[in-house]
C-alpha cells in the first residue's frame, strides 16, 4: 500500500511540474504581434522573412522560438544582432512573442 502511494505521490509531483512548465511559457499571440514591430526588419512581416539570410519565425515551434530567444538573451547562443534584440526580452516577452509567431501559418 505505502508503494502505491509513493508512486501516486511521484506521479502528481511530475504531472505538476510539467503542467507548471507548460504554463511558464504559455504566451499571448495578440500581445507577440504588438511586440513584434523589432522584429520585422530581419524577419519580414508576420515573420516571413524576404531575405534568404534571415529564418523564417512563422510557423515555427512554440517551445523552440522560447529555448532559442531565452538562449540569445542568457548569452548561451551567440548572434551580435538577435543577443542585442533579445537582451532586454523579459520571460513575459518572449513567451508572447513565441505564442505569435508559432501561430501564424
Amino acid at each position: 500500500m505505502i508503494k502505491i502511494a509513493k508512486h501516486l505521490l511521484l506521479g502528481t509531483v511530475v504531472i505538476a511540474g510539467v503542467l507548471t512548465v507548460a504554463n511558464a511559457q504559455a504566451g499571448d499571440a495578440a500581445a507577440g504581434k504588438a511586440k513584434s514591430a523589432n522584429c520585422t526588419g530581419c524577419h519580414g512581416m508576420n515573420g516571413k522573412s524576404n531575405s534568404p539570410t534571415n529564418p523564417n519565425l512563422a510557423g515555427q515551434k512554440e517551445a523552440y522560438l522560447v529555448k532559442a530567444l531565452k538562449a540569445y538573451r542568457d548569452g548561451k547562443r551567440k548572434d551580435p544582432m538577435m543577443s542585442s534584440m533579445a537582451a532586454g526580452l523579459s520571460d513575459a516577452d518572449i513567451a508572447d512573442l513565441a505564442a505569435f509567431y508559432s501561430s501564424v501559418k
